[in-house]
Order: C-alpha cells, then structure tokens, then sequence
C-alpha cells in the first residue's frame, strides 16, 4: 500500500520560497500521479498542483500559475512543490496524495486515493 509522508514546511517571510517533498513508501511511486492540495483554516481544500506518472503531464490552480512548479523523482520514489514569490495567502497546510494512473497520463480532477498527513506551511513577516 502507497504510504506518502510530506516535508519540507515551514515559516517564510512574503516573497520567500520553500521545497516541499512528497516520499513514498511501501510500493514504487512509478505508477502513481501526484497531486499537491493544501487546506487554510476555515476553508475548504484546493488543488494546487498535480503530475502524473510519467511527468509528461502537469496541471497548476491559478493562484499558482508561475509561482509553483511540480516535479518528480521517480528514482528517488518522491515529487516535489517548489514553491517560489509565496503570498500570506499561501498560508495552509499542504498534503500530497497519489493515484495510479495505468499510465494515461491524467491527474487533474481525478479522485485521489492515497493521502499524506500534511506540512504546515505559513507566509508571514
């Protein structure tokens, strides 16, 4: 079973950047499209970024649009939200979730099955 633990939160002035990591556990992340959601307090989650398995495919919200950028390292079973110009509306906790794909190369709007527990990430001065 696909165990996904996130990394890579933290506090971080406006402007600032932050890596955010993904690392799978138990099964190869190979088969599996990755999507980054976050959730602020008060608000319903939202889809920030996915990749899908092979990479070849990459889809953004957006409020991130030339700000994030998604990546995978299938080698090292992890993806990443590299997350640049970041806004205190930034301001969430952001969780990583997989699915298998078969290799058709979608991720967005896609039902998500496996879920990370989540890293914190605030944009303040």
């Amino acid at each position: 079973q696909l165990q996904l633990v996130e990394s890579g939160g933290g506090l971080v002035q406006p402007g600032g950047s932050l890596r955010l990591s993904c690392t799978a556990f138990g099964v190869t992340l190979d088969y599996y499209a990755i999507g980054w959601f976050r959730q602020a307090p008060g608000k319903e989650r939202e889809g920030v970024s996915c990749v899908s398995s092979t990479g070849g495919s990459t889809n953004y919200a957006d409020s991130v649009k030339g700000r994030f950028t998604i990546s995978r390292d299938n080698a090292k079973n992890t993806a990443y939200l590299q997350m640049n110009s970041l806004k205190p509306e930034d301001t969430a906790v952001y969780y990583c979730a997989g699915y298998n794909d078969y290799g058709l190369g979608l991720c967005k709007d896609r039902e998500y099955t496996y879920w990370g527990q989540g890293t914190q990430v605030t944009v303040s001065s």
